[in-house]
């Protein structure tokens, strides 16, 4: 087992580059799923999610080739529709396969996904959107099984926009036969990204980025070659880092527009941010941050997946700041352990209460999900003495050399075997 060590105080200060997007590369690598065309990916970053993505398209019968930051992804063959169980448990974004082997295949084999222990996220509006595109829809015995002569355009309503939705319907859709509109989508850049992707296949889709996508099913896929866009939480969590340090950064291959909910909160507390052609500037050095209120809400809000390292910098900022969380109504686990590195938070209910600033010393801490485990290695970035973080194992779910990055800037970490 493996633990990460820091040592606090450096202020950060360099360059840094950001990977490709993993909540883009994991729906689009189902998607291949979708032609029997070879599909060249690029800037596909090295994950752990990423690996059980393409162990998924393997046991399925796929031929998959990894080189550097490129996948070739060869889906001419469909041995199974059923995805391995073991599989499932071990990353809730293996449920994405399921619109894709639905609209290619007419059916699929699903039992309950794992991932982050961070509240309920359940399948009913995945499942109810499968059922309006003709699909039969059984449950039973821990599995899903879905089934479909034939997959028909409609319209669809989203209770929620629900990303993971959106993403299995738009796939599910790309081979109906008529027109598919599904209202209240989500719009998060990964969405956009997907759509680009398949109508570089030869899909015929718009309306990714806004609530409406409209679908016009066709009957066949081709090969095609794309780039994933940057990762927007990993750039969000790089700038976090170099303004929680008082130091000075620049995150390359960041998309402002992507970023823009963190970077205007980041403004708020007092940190000086610049938009660049390639990237962007963030320093904070001498600046006495500000406490801010914030609430995560589905994009273009601010996003859930960086309110755990938005606590950990608010510790550091004078006076009282609210942090409410709207999506997930257990994504404050990582409070009981900045509390034992001194941060002062109080949580009620569906808000976090923190008062800096805060003194954090190093600690012995444990990150219980991968936006978390972020969150703890900030902490220990300003933190005195040494912090130790355990179950590293989340953050190689999401993050690609973060040590190695963080080194870069000047953070003296480093990744240590632990003792048994």
């Amino acid at each position: 087992m493996f633990g990460i060590k820091i040592i606090g105080g450096n202020r950060l200060k360099g360059e840094v580059q950001v990977s490709g997007a993993k909540n883009a590369s994991l729906p689009i690598l189902a998607a291949c799923l979708l032609t029997s065309g070879e599909c060249v990916l690029h800037g596909v970053p090295r994950l752990r999610d990423v690996e059980v993505m393409v162990e998924v398209l393997q046991a399925l019968g796929a031929r998959v080739n990894w080189e550097g930051a490129t996948l070739t992804v060869c889906t001419r063959e469909v041995k199974t529709t059923e995805i391995p169980e073991i599989l499932m448990r071990k990353m809730r974004a293996s449920n994405l396969v399921m619109g894709a082997l639905l609209g290619r295949c007419g059916s699929f084999k699903a039992s309950t996904p794992g991932g982050c222990a961070i509240g309920s996220r359940p399948m009913d509006l995945h499942l109810k959107g499968f059922r309006s595109l003709g699909a039969r829809i059984d449950q039973q015995y821990g599995f899903t099984l879905g089934e479909a002569r034939k997959v028909k355009g409609t319209f669809i309503h989203l209770d929620f926009p629900s990303v993971g939705a959106t993403e299995n319907l738009m796939m599910a859709a790309a081979l109906a036969e008529g027109l598919t509109i599904i209202r209240n989508a989500a719009r998060e850049p990964e969405i956009v990204d997907l759509q680009s992707f398949l109508c570089r296949l030869g899909a015929r889709i718009c309306g990714a980025g806004t609530h409406e996508i409209r679908i016009e099913g066709v009957s066949t896929l081709g090969a095609g070659e794309h780039l994933i866009i940057p990762d927007r939480i990993e750039a969000s969590t790089f700038l976090a880092a170099g303004v929680i340090s008082q130091g000075e950064v620049m995150v390359f291959n960041a998309v402002a527009e992507h970023v823009e909910p963190v970077l205007s909160k980041l403004r708020e507390m007092g940190a000086q941010i610049r938009v660049e052609e390639e990237g962007i500037w963030a320093n904070s050095k001498g600046k006495y941050l500000q406490s801010v209120d914030v609430k995560t809400l589905p994009y273009p809000g601010f996003p859930t997946d960086m309110q755990p390292q938005m606590v950990a910098l608010l510790t550091q900022a004078r006076g009282t700041s609210v942090v409410t969380e709207t999506i997930f109504e257990s994504r404050f686990k990582h409070v009981d352990e900045l509390r034992r590195m001194g941060a002062q938070i109080r949580v009620e209910g569906r808000a976090a209460i923190i008062y800096g600033v805060s003194r954090l010393t190093g600690a012995v801490v444990e990150a219980s999900d991968l936006r978390a485990g972020a969150a703890l290695v900030l902490a220990g970035l300003v933190a005195e003495g040494e912090t130790l973080v355990e179950g590293v194992h989340h953050l190689d779910r999401g993050y690609h050399n973060m040590e190695e990055k963080l080194q870069s800037l000047g953070a003296r970490i480093h990744r240590a075997t632990l003792k048994t």
